[in-house]
């Protein structure tokens, strides 16, 4: 696949230009399915979804313009006939995966089929937003937050600190975000210390586009790559 992972969505025309560019068309030519699954587990998180699809949420993704757009609910993918669904996501030019909780979204990504279909999608481009990106590196660097949200005697829990491992680095999203006391350098360096792959600690302004693994920073803000 390509992959375009963005920590807040489609926000600035750096991250717009790359893309269209990864589309191969205007946005406006281009299909798209919106993956709202990540934000169910939070509190209110059937309205979180419904803004995000309606694009009444802050973060641009679903309000761009799509000559369509689709949903695409994994947790009812497990009870479709999978000749009823795969078409559609084989069809699309991309896949807008909302952000929230790492290890709900991993698992259902997981449970659906969808995490083992991707790898084929050599066409579509997959556009993350902070969960949705995370959710495609090796490691979750959410996985302890997320652990508050796992419903009791679920097995969601094993593996917590696993993603699907469809990029060979990392990503630790709202670098120096206002709101979220864990995102300062300092903390993301220690967490990534122990991470055997490349961690992108990214900022609002800024995405990581991927192409047969060749791997682009596009940003108008703040970026740093921390090494194992």
């Amino acid at each position: 696949m390509k992959f375009l992972l963005t920590s807040s969505g489609i926000c600035n025309p750096s991250i717009s230009n790359a893309l269209v560019d990864l589309l191969g068309k205007p946005i406006a030519e281009a299909t798209a399915l919106f993956v709202p699954t990540g934000v169910y587990p939070f509190p209110g998180g059937a309205e979180r979804a419904w803004r995000a699809i309606h694009g009444r949420a802050s973060i641009p993704l679903s309000q761009l313009g799509w000559k369509s757009l689709g949903i695409l609910e994994l947790t009812a993918l497990p009870t479709i006939r999978q000749e009823n669904w795969v078409p559609a996501v084989r069809e699309a030019d991309a896949l807008l995966v909302w952000g929230g909780d790492v290890l709900y979204l991993t698992y259902w990504l997981r449970q659906s089929g969808l995490a083992d279909l991707l790898p084929s999608l050599s066409d579509t481009v997959y556009v993350g937003v902070s969960a949705g990106s995370i959710a495609v590196t090796p490691y979750n660097c959410d996985a302890d937050f997320d652990l508050g949200f796992v419903p009791d005697g679920s097995d969601m829990a094993q593996g917590a600190e696993r993603a699907l491992g469809l990029v060979d680095f990392t990503l630790y999203p709202h670098l120096n975000h206002p709101d979220m006391e864990d995102t300062d350098l300092p903390t993301i360096q220690k967490w990534a210390s122990g991470i055997p792959v490349p961690t992108y600690a990214i900022d609002d302004n800024t995405a990581v586009k991927v192409v047969d693994g060749t791997v682009e920073v596009v940003s108008e803000g703040d970026w740093k790559l921390i090494n194992p």
